[in-house]
C-alpha cells in the first residue's frame, strides 16, 4: 500500500505526511536542538489496514535516521513501535528509555 506513496516532511506544519488512496496519514512533530519529538499520529480508518502503521512509522524513522537526529516518541503508539523495533532504539537520545 505504501510502495507508491511518497513521504513528505512538511516543515511548515511540522508533520510527516503520507497520502494513500486520497487519504492522508500524519505524524506531528516538534524539532528542538538535534532532537525530534514525535507527538501525535493520525491515520484515517480508510487506510489503516494491517501493517500500514508499522510501514508508515518505519518510513518516518528511516527519514529521521538519514538526517542524523535523535528521536523522542511522546505518543504511546509511536513509543510502542520503538519498543518492538530494536534497530530504532539506538535513535533515542542518551538517558531516554522506553
Amino acid at each position: 500500500m505504501t510502495d507508491t506513496a511518497e513521504l513528505i516532511d512538511n516543515d511548515f506544519l511540522r508533520q510527516y505526511e503520507l497520502k494513500v488512496e486520497n487519504e492522508m496519514a500524519v505524524i506531528e512533530y516538534s524539532l528542538q536542538e538535534r532532537k525530534i519529538f514525535l507527538t501525535k499520529m493520525v491515520i484515517p480508518d480508510a487506510i489503516n489496514s494491517d501493517g500500514f502503521e508499522k510501514e508508515f512509522l518505519a518510513m518516518v524513522f528511516d527519514n529521521i535516521k538519514e538526517r542524523n537526529i535523535s528521536v523522542v516518541p511522546t505518543s504511546p503508539e509511536i513509543a510502542k513501535f520503538v519498543r518492538s523495533n530494536r534497530k530504532y532504539k539506538r535513535m533515542l537520545p542518551v538517558g531516554i528509555r522506553i
